[in-house]
């Protein structure tokens, strides 16, 4: 339940963010000095090449997030159903910087002077749409499995009767034994495809939530075999027919 706290700092901080990007690029505005400064900080060269692709496609993706977040929050405040189980402080404590940064790392995708208030030309590639389609895609069938867990401790009229675990059956648990820790990685996958596929920086990302995301359902994996002596043996811990 303490996850809650992160969607809560990300949905205020990186729609702030969008906010001034919108503002920046469609409005003929700026973005503040102290983002400025953060770009610097980050490496970001204002004089950089001015692509209009390149901000429409960090706007894209930063709305993704702030969408993937407030999704996430709504679940968190009305579809799961949370044990008392706590959180490691260092743990709490990254998680909230993470989200700061991960909002901060698509900000400093676009050059500082974002095109200096001139019109942006918009142009929506192939990766763009494929990108977003693939998002929709794993967004949902990540709600789906939420929603499930969620229902394996509540009686058909949505009372919560139970916080101990169970077995959870369809969808894409039918393969795996997490498939919303895969599913959060497709949509961090589907980001790096929207941004253009070539953004190295995004694919390191991806990286960190594969190898995050991976160990627990490692662990989890390993939690379901050791209390269910009748778990599916079929199932992989992460990715389907792979691992």
């Amino acid at each position: 339940r303490w996850f809650t706290h992160f969607y809560v700092v990300s949905v205020l901080w990186n729609g702030f963010l969008l906010i001034w990007l919108f503002r920046a690029e469609f409005l003929g505005g700026s973005l503040p000095s102290w983002i400025q400064d953060m770009h610097h900080a980050l490496g970001r060269d204002s004089e950089s090449q001015d692509m209009g692709n390149e901000h429409f496609s960090a706007l894209l993706v930063l709305l993704l997030l702030w969408l993937h977040s407030c999704r996430r929050l709504a679940e968190c405040l009305w579809t799961s159903v949370f044990s008392s189980g706590v959180i490691h402080v260092v743990q709490y404590c990254f998680g909230l910087g993470y989200y700061i940064a991960v909002g901060s790392t698509v900000l400093c995708q676009v050059p500082t002077n974002v095109r200096n208030g001139k019109e942006l030309s918009v142009q929506i590639c192939w990766y763009h749409i494929t990108g977003v389609m693939m998002y929709i895609w794993a967004s949902l069938h990540q709600h789906r499995c939420l929603a499930i867990l969620a229902n394996l401790r509540k009686s058909r009229s949505g009372q919560v009767v139970s916080l101990s675990h169970s077995v959870p059956f369809g969808d894409w648990f039918e393969s795996v034994s997490c498939p919303h820790y895969f599913a959060e990685l497709l949509i961090y996958v589907s980001m790096a495809i929207t941004l253009g596929i070539d953004n190295v920086t995004w694919w390191c990302v991806v990286m960190y939530v594969l190898f995050n995301q991976a160990l627990a359902a490692v662990l989890c994996h390993e939690f379901y075999q050791k209390n269910f002596s009748s778990y599916p043996k079929h199932r992989k811990a992460f990715i389907p027919l792979v691992f």
